[in-house]
C-alpha cells in the first residue's frame, strides 16, 4: 500500500509539472538578451551545483532562484540545454534538507538569520523539478523531502498565520509579509506537483495578508507588533500578495482589486527613470500579476477603467523588457541597483529578470495563466 501511494503521487506530479505545451515565445528582439543572461547564470554555477550571493551569502536562495530561471527556459532535470545545471542544483539542495525538513543550513553565518527565505524558494524549485525525475527511487526520495519541507513550513508558521525570517520558535513568533509570500508560493508549487501540503497553512497565510491590508489597499510590513492592517502599505509586499491571491483562486475578489489599485498608484513604471526600494523583488512579483492579467482581464475587473488606466501585459512587457535590454551588462548579467540587491548580488537580480522575461514561455505551472 505504501509503494502504491508513492506511485500515485509521482504520477500526479508528472502529469502536473511536465511542460507539455509552451505558451508564446519571447519576442524576437529580446531573445539575445535572455540567452546572454541564461549563459551567464550557467557559467557562474559552482561545480558542486550551487550559486551564491555577495560574500558567499544566501546560497540556498540563490541556488533556487538561479535554477528557477533555467527551468523557465524550458530545460528540465532530464532534458534541455541546462539539464546538467538543473540536476546539480537539485542535488545540492536535496543534500541540504535537515532531519526536521528545513532546507538550509541554519548554522551558516550567511543564512542563520534568514533561513526561511531559502527554505521557501527551495521548496518552490524542487517542486518544479520533481515531476521530471525519471528515477523512481530518487523521485520517491524527493517527494518525501518535499513533504517534510512543507510540514516544516507549517510548523514554522506563527500564531497569526504568517512567517518570519526564522521559524516561529526560533524567531520569538515574529512574522512579516515577504517571507510569508515566499512560503506560500513554495507551498503552492508543491501542491501543483501533487505533494501533500497542509491546507491550514495556506488558508492562514491568506488571512494574514488580508489582516495586513490597510485602508488604502497596501500590505504592511508585519502584524507582529500589532497594527491590524493600519500600518504603512508596502508596494513590494502588495504586489507579491496579489500573486498569492491569484494562486488561491481569487482573480476577481474585492481584496485583489484593492491590492491591484494600490500597486498602480504607487509603483514606478519600468524605464521611467525612477527607482524605488526593492525594485527587483517588486517587479519579480508584479510582472507575474500583469502576465496573468494578460491584455483583457484588467477590463473585466474594472469595466469602467479608462484606456490610459488599463493595465496590459503587452504594454508592461514592452517597457520592462526595453529597460532590461538597455541595462544588461556585457557579460549577460544585471547589476544590483537597489539596496537589497547590492546586499545580495547580481545572481539575484539576473535570476529575477530572466524569470520575468521568460513568462511567455509558460514552462512552469506556477507561472502560467
Amino acid at each position: 500500500m505504501q509503494s502504491l501511494r508513492w506511485m500515485v503521487i509521482a504520477g500526479i506530479a508528472l502529469s502536473v509539472v511536465t511542460p507539455t505545451a509552451f505558451g508564446e515565445e519571447i519576442p524576437k528582439e529580446y531573445r539575445d538578451t535572455v540567452n546572454k543572461g541564461l549563459a551567464w547564470i550557467a557559467k557562474t554555477q559552482f561545480k558542486d551545483g550551487h550559486w551564491e550571493g555577495v560574500n558567499n551569502g544566501y546560497a540556498v536562495s540563490m541556488t533556487a532562484l538561479a535554477g528557477q530561471a533555467l527551468l523557465c527556459e524550458g530545460s528540465t532535470i532530464r532534458e534541455g540545454k541546462y539539464r546538467d545545471n538543473i540536476r546539480r542544483a537539485t542535488d545540492w539542495l536535496m543534500d541540504r534538507v535537515q532531519p526536521n525538513g528545513l532546507i538550509g543550513v541554519p548554522a551558516s553565518p550567511s543564512e542563520g538569520g534568514r533561513y526561511m527565505y531559502g527554505h521557501g524558494f527551495a521548496v518552490m524549485f524542487l517542486a518544479c523539478v520533481v515531476g521530471e525525475e525519471e528515477n523512481a527511487r530518487r523521485r520517491e526520495r524527493l517527494i518525501k523531502l518535499l513533504e517534510k519541507a512543507c510540514k516544516y513550513s507549517r510548523d514554522a508558521q506563527t500564531n497569526r498565520g504568517g512567517w518570519g525570517y526564522l521559524s516561529a520558535k526560533d524567531g520569538s513568533n515574529f512574522d512579516e509579509g515577504s517571507v510569508t509570500i515566499t512560503q506560500m508560493q513554495g507551498l503552492r508549487a508543491a501542491r501543483n506537483a501533487g505533494v501533500v501540503v497542509p491546507n491550514e497553512a495556506i488558508k492562514q497565510g491568506v488571512e494574514y495578508l488580508k489582516q495586513s491590508t490597510n485602508d488604502q489597499g497596501g500590505v504592511q510590513y508585519s502584524l507582529a507588533f500589532g497594527g491590524g492592517g493600519r500600518g504603512e502599505g508596502r508596494p513590494a509586499l502588495t504586489a507579491a500578495a496579489i500573486c498569492c491571491g491569484f494562486s488561491a483562486g481569487e482573480y476577481q475578489g474585492d481584496l485583489v482589486k484593492k491590492w491591484l489599485k494600490f500597486c498602480q498608484n504607487t509603483l514606478s513604471t519600468p524605464g521611467d527613470g525612477r527607482r524605488m526600494g526593492h525594485d527587483e523583488y517588486t517587479h519579480y512579483y508584479f510582472a507575474q500579476v500583469v502576465y496573468v492579467l494578460g491584455d483583457d482581464r484588467y477590463k473585466k475587473l474594472f469595466p469602467d477603467a479608462k484606456a490610459d488606466e488599463t493595465l496590459t501585459w503587452t504594454k508592461y512587457r514592452k517597457s520592462f523588457f526595453e529597460e532590461c535590454k538597455r541595462t544588461q551588462s556585457a557579460d549577460g548579467s544585471w547589476s544590483a541597483d537597489s539596496w537589497t540587491a547590492r546586499m545580495v548580488g547580481p545572481i539575484y537580480v539576473t535570476a529575477c529578470y530572466l524569470t520575468i522575461m521568460q513568462l511567455d514561455k509558460g514552462a512552469l505551472p506556477i507561472y502560467q495563466r
